[in-house]
């Protein structure tokens, strides 16, 4: 039971202890504590090597690491509990970061910094197909997102001092904000 001091009384505080005993209650559901092995040799979620921005999204946790000498995407199926291959995805002259999941894990988005310029990078899993969709956009971008079902991408853009949030399609297309929200 939680106490109020109330002109120096201790009062029995029925509310607090109500919200408080809810909230206690929840713990058991979230947020959860998920136990998936440790490997050495990178091939599972949990490795030696620097693991940064993980994402989630259904059964997949999308993630950027450097486990082999460079900053890669990773895929991590929660329910086959394995990292799944993503040919394609990943060069050599690239370093990748910020990535986000759809909600069935076919498309992910990313920041890939190549020669000194980043762009937001679209990864088709089925068909194995890599797109940059912002290409011919002249500003910087950052901090990629994509909608449950994998048609919207929304983005910062940084031009002339200032940022804005980019909503685009799969294709690159802007979209107007009142068309989507309609």
């Amino acid at each position: 039971m939680l106490l109020k001091i109330i002109n120096g009384i201790s009062r029995p505080l029925y509310i607090g202890a109500i919200i408080l005993g809810g909230t206690l209650s929840s713990c058991g559901v979230y947020p959860r504590i998920l136990n998936f092995p440790y490997d050495p040799g990178g091939r599972s979620l949990n490795s030696p090597a620097g693991d940064i921005n993980p994402q989630i999204s259904g059964r997949y946790i999308v993630f950027s690491s450097d486990r082999e000498g460079r900053q890669d995407i990773y895929l991590f199926d929660t329910q086959d509990r394995r990292l799944v291959d993503l040919p394609g995805i990943n060069a050599l002259d690239t370093i990748a970061s910020h990535p986000a999941i759809s909600q069935d894990g076919n498309s992910i988005v990313f920041c890939g910094s190549r020669e000194g310029r980043t762009d937001i990078y679209l990864y088709n899993k089925p068909t194995r197909q890599l797109r940059n969709l912002t290409e011919a956009l002249k500003a910087e971008v950052r901090n990629p997102t994509i909608s449950a079902d994998g048609n919207m991408i929304s983005f910062e853009a940084g031009a002339q001092g200032q940022w804005n949030i980019m909503v685009i399609d799969r294709a690159g297309n802007g979209l107007n904000i009142p068309d989507v929200l309609r």
